[in-house]
């Protein structure tokens, strides 16, 4: 990858690294639909603003439209709520191993459906060293996960796999879509899909009304969806997606760090041996370019 490539995967594990927290901050308020939906809505202003200045160009034929309408809800509303809804019943230790996967299950889905983005020894034994890294990374929190159900687990498996398989669609399907709408207009059809939902769902839903929930819809939908989408499909494109996909292997060493920091949490062997995994994995991977 190139430097600009390694700035914005970078720039994307960050931000996303602590959407876990956020998410588990924001379901005990909200719950999944309303937090989605608001998630959803945010997301897609912050997205637009940014098309806007960018004077880049939405679609206007049907086609391209009936894409993202099924595209929105795939890759962002749908995996999106399964981890939020999973998350009310597994701590999210667990979660980021499981939402870990995506990267693993992109490389065998891209090895059929992309002819640039094959399977190779090269990017196996990457990926795997870097899921061997977070799992080692939160050995620890598993220890003591004791309140783990197995239908919240199958949900954040069902998410990895709805993101791997809308990754791969979306890289075949939207390379004629101008920058930063790549990310807007799957945003304006999970707010749609997600808000012509919600009386069906939740149809005695009200308003948020702790502040530390709207942090969490705000956080999360203007830069956990709006600016991460336009990184992420810019990635997507640029990259291809079983290497985008691996910024999941970020955010679990993200939210360690983020807790030393400002939690004061302790360093731990695993957070080095974890980390070094993950990094080694990444290198591997992205080793001279070779797909």
């Amino acid at each position: 990858m190139k430097t600009k490539h390694w700035i914005a995967f970078i720039a994307l594990g960050i931000i996303w690294s602590s959407s876990f927290l956020w998410i588990k901050i924001g379901v005990q308020e909200a719950g999944p639909t309303v937090l989605v939906a608001f998630r959803m809505l945010f997301g897609f202003i912050s997205a637009a603003v940014i098309a806007v200045y960018q004077k880049d160009k939405f679609p206007r034929d049907w086609k391209t439209w009936g894409i993202y309408a099924i595209l929105g809800p795939t890759s962002l509303a749908i995996p999106i709520f399964l981890i939020s809804w999973g998350e009310q019943t597994i701590d999210s230790a667990v979660a980021s191993i499981l939402n870990a996967t995506v990267p693993l299950f992109t490389l065998i889905i891209a090895h059929f459906y992309l002819h640039d983005d094959r399977m190779s020894p090269q990017k196996v034994i990457g990926l795997l060293t870097g899921f061997a890294g977070i799992v080692i990374l939160l050995s620890k929190d598993l220890a003591g996960s004791a309140h783990n159900s197995a239908i919240g687990q199958a949900a954040v498996i069902l998410a990895a796999l709805f993101y791997a398989g809308s990754a791969v669609w979306a890289r075949r399907v939207t390379q004629h879509v101008e920058g930063a709408v790549r990310g807007a207009a799957p945003l304006l059809t999970s707010t749609i899909f997600m808000w012509a939902l919600m009386p069906l769902v939740e149809p005695n839903f009200t308003f948020p009304v702790l502040p530390i929930t709207w942090v969490a819809i705000l956080w999360l939908g203007v830069l956990g969806s709006g600016i991460a989408m336009v990184l992420n499909y810019y990635l997507l494109h640029e990259i291809g997606p079983t290497r985008s996909t691996m910024v999941t292997y970020i955010f679990p060493p993200g939210g360690v760090i983020l807790g030393v920091i400002f939690l004061g949490e302790q360093l731990s062997w695993q957070l080095f041996v974890g980390g070094i995994l993950v990094v080694a994995s990444l290198v591997v991977v992205n080793w001279k370019g070779k797909s």
